[in-house]
């Protein structure tokens, strides 16, 4: 049975049971948890389509310097947004209803790390991808510089100008390289750090998953009591009916009889 059909089959039921059928708390951490997963997934959007970019013509150090800034403001959130469904579990003597939207909140927001993680190792990928490609340049470049100075002593002074502005171009590939090498430490750690957090958010959406599939249990008992009852319901009604044309029967052989009796005691 779909969530969406236990919250309808209980949504008549749930009434004000509980101490907390009306806290309004719950319901505002509930609501900012829901837009403030919103705001993950738009996020998300926008660093697929530009980890997308990375290691492609389109390729530039603001596309970089923008992914770098979602992914910082993203872990933020999604561990802003773990403490939240952390404390949306602190609640208890919730009616059914509040427990299925308890269980919504985190089952998306399940999701949605997912999302990222995925989207974050895609760009740990890239960016290992390019400090490769980056470092095999750089070492081609200087095979190149080094064949091309033998045996002209002549150009000395030529080639130590030549050295000195390759040596200004290394230098910039190497702070390059070095900066996207941070950046794979980074992403590296908040993958590890929001496993961590995914493994947590696991074992509450496993957690709620038991206690859902129970309330589905009970429901369905309790429909199949009722139709029980129902069925018990009627065939009583036909017995009852039975059992009054029965004697209604009986009643009409009754009449026939004692008229036949009077009958015959007024005929003689």
């Amino acid at each position: 049975m779909s969530y969406d059909q236990l919250s309808s089959l209980e949504a008549g039921r749930s009434g004000r049971q509980g101490n907390y059928s009306d806290d309004p708390e719950f319901k505002q951490l509930q609501s900012q948890l829901t837009n403030k997963i919103f705001n993950l997934r738009r996020n998300i959007q926008q660093l697929t389509s530009d980890v997308n970019i990375l290691g492609t013509k389109r390729d530039t150090a603001r596309v970089r310097e923008r992914v770098h800034d979602h992914l910082e403001k993203t872990r933020d959130l999604c561990k802003e947004i773990g403490d939240g469904v952390k404390k949306l579990q602190t609640w208890d003597d919730l009616t059914k209803q509040q427990k299925y939207d308890q269980s919504r909140v985190s089952t998306d927001f399940q999701n949605a790390l997912q999302e990222f993680q995925d989207i974050q190792r895609k760009a740990l990928e890239k960016q290992r991808a390019s400090v490769t490609a980056a470092r095999a340049a750089q070492d081609g470049e200087g095979a190149d510089a080094s064949a091309g100075t033998e045996g002209r002593l002549e150009q000395q002074q030529q080639q130590e100008v030549v050295r000195l502005a390759s040596q200004d171009e290394v230098d910039f590939q190497e702070a390059l390289i070095v900066e996207r090498e941070e950046e794979i430490r980074n992403i590296e750690q908040g993958v590890g750090d929001l496993n961590v957090l995914f493994r947590q958010v696991a074992q509450i959406v496993t957690e709620q998953g038991e206690q859902l599939t129970s309330i589905a249990d009970n429901v369905e008992d309790v429909r199949d009591d009722t139709r029980g009852a129902q069925v018990e319901l009627r065939q009583a009604a036909r017995h009852q009916k039975a059992a009054r044309n029965k004697g209604c029967c009986l009643l009409l052989i009754l009449a026939v009889i004692l008229t036949i009796i009077l009958l015959a005691i007024f005929l003689d």
